[in-house]
């Protein structure tokens, strides 16, 4: 039992460890969920595939969308984006070609005006990982 205890405490220690040499801070390393660090990736508004382009367009000048659940609240559950009040962050629809449906692919914006978003994510896999947009 002792060593059981011994293990899972350099498991915790290992994990610290790895998150602080990753660039957290201790309080973000022992905080719960994973933390938005500025250094995370980025991806410039021309690399975006084609319909990402697109999309992005479309919410810099308020629509119209073709999807009837762009710019309804996202509620950052993965809390993989910087934590903010409820209503700050929209999703936008970022079509994938040959998808029956909506695909994977979105744009998370958040800001006070959804016609000026303050910042906007890029997410290709359905909100597992995200890349902030920039010029």
């Amino acid at each position: 039992m002792l060593r059981t205890a011994a293990l899972h405490a350099a498991q915790s220690l290992l994990a610290v460890s790895l998150l602080v040499s990753a660039g957290f801070t201790m309080d973000q390393a022992h905080a719960r969920g994973p933390v938005w660090s500025q250094a995370e990736a980025t991806v410039a508004v021309r690399d975006l595939p084609a319909q990402g382009r697109r999309a992005y367009a479309l919410i810099l000048q308020g629509g119209p969308f073709t999807h009837g659940k762009d710019g309804v609240v996202f509620g950052n559950r993965e809390r993989l984006l910087p934590r903010e009040r409820r209503g700050y962050y929209r999703e936008y629809t970022v079509d994938t070609p040959g998808a029956r449906d909506r695909g994977a692919r979105r744009i998370v914006c958040g800001g006070l005006q959804p016609r000026m978003p303050d910042a906007c994510w890029y997410t290709s896999d359905h909100y597992a990982s995200f890349k902030r947009i920039v010029q």
